[in-house]
């Protein structure tokens, strides 16, 4: 089966991020495909680089960036939802004259276009956030 995710809620304050990553890991354990995983709203926090969690934490930002890269997913933050959170890739950053990008390794920036054509290519699609 070819699954898409979506991801609505914040890594830091909200379940959705690890059940998520769990419901990835355990789909591709049970040989599914997944098409694409999307990051939307405050879901896209899961994607900075920069996030620092404490020491007894889990840090779910460095978790998923592993995750996409070993099963070279696709997975995308809303370029929209990015922007307002501060969430840049390097052409962003420099077509609003920022000082630095913080999109993590794995992550790309695009448009909601992108879970359009998951949603069409898919034949389910998992929602987690509130």
């Amino acid at each position: 089966m070819i699954i898409s995710v979506l991801v609505t809620g914040s890594p830091v304050s909200q379940q959705c991020a690890q059940s998520a990553l769990s419901f990835c890991t355990a789909a591709l354990a049970s040989g599914h495909t997944l098409y694409r995983v999307f990051f939307y709203e405050d879901g896209v926090h899961t994607g900075s680089a920069l996030t620092v969690v404490p020491q007894d934490e889990r840090n779910l930002n460095s978790a998923w960036s592993d995750f996409i890269q070993q099963h070279q997913l696709d997975a995308v933050i809303c370029v929209a939802s990015a922007l307002k959170r501060g969430i840049l890739n390097n052409s962003e950053a420099t077509r609003y004259q920022k000082p630095a990008a913080n999109l993590a390794a794995g992550f790309e920036i695009s448009g909601l276009g992108q879970w359009v054509d998951a949603c069409l290519n898919s034949d389910r699609v998992v929602s987690f956030g509130a």
